[in-house]
């Protein structure tokens, strides 16, 4: 006899589920097994390759200087010793330092220069990033003065400008308005100007010139060096004319 028989949805549904869990937990597994992939770092920047490339040049110059003191040891040998064998060995001991140090000095040359054109890049990659951040700005403040500009009408401005000078025309015709005269009685400008012409003799006549007589028949001030003069008895006199008192 054979089993009982399966609805066909009921199967599809047993077959679903366990293909799920098998699935969902495989990853569980093989993350036991294999462990989790690491994140990725972040790829190096121009700036720290920089750095990278200067600290290489800076241990070069180093080992340059290093060779430089061996170099005048060796040249400090060589002056000392005579021709021979072991003076021939020196110089092929010099050389050979000789030969590293111009290794060493193309190698930190290359390096400068990988340094002077990387700074380049930084240098321009930086100017293009201030570049986009001026234009931001600027087009933000475009934005805020068409903004603030919608707010403003010339037409209202216009008007404004119209009613202050409609408004300055009254406050000037109250000025005039209030300052009228009341009860003065009408008189002829002929009359004012003959009043006024008497009026100007008689402050003249008025006026008491005596003292400028006075100043006119002063006697005036000598000039120059006073000399000493005599009076008609040979005794000396200044000059106001009286005797002069001798010095003791």
């Amino acid at each position: 006899m054979g089993g009982p028989e399966v609805e066909p949805e009921l199967f599809c549904f047993r077959f679903w589920f366990c293909s799920s869990v098998w699935v969902s937990s495989r990853p569980v597994k093989m993350n036991r097994f294999f462990g989790k992939a690491k994140p990725k770092a972040p790829p190096p920047s121009l700036t720290d390759c920089i750095g990278t490339v200067d600290s290489r040049a800076e241990s070069i110059d180093k080992k340059i200087s290093r060779l430089d003191a061996e170099l005048v040891k060796y040249k400090d040998q060589i002056k000392k010793m005579r021709e021979g064998p072991a003076k021939n060995m020196v110089k092929q001991k010099a050389l050979r330092v000789l030969k590293q140090k111009r290794m060493y000095e193309q190698q930190r040359d290359n390096l400068a220069q990988q340094s002077f054109n990387m700074e380049q890049a930084n240098y321009t990659i930086q100017s293009l990033k201030d570049t986009k951040t001026t234009v931001d700005a600027m087009k933000l403040g475009v934005k805020e003065m068409k903004k603030a500009y919608k707010q403003v009408k010339i037409d209202q401005i216009e008007d404004l400008q119209d009613q202050l000078e409609d408004m300055m025309e009254d406050a000037n015709e109250i000025q005039e308005a209030l300052s009228r005269s009341y009860g003065t009685p009408e008189l002829d400008e002929d009359d004012l100007e003959a009043e006024l012409d008497a009026l100007g003799d008689e402050l003249l006549a008025d006026e008491d010139s005596s003292y400028l007589d006075e100043a006119a028949s002063a006697p005036a001030i000598p000039e120059g060096v006073p000399t000493d003069t005599k009076n008609k008895d040979g005794v000396l006199v200044d000059e106001f004319g009286l005797p002069q008192i001798p010095a003791s």
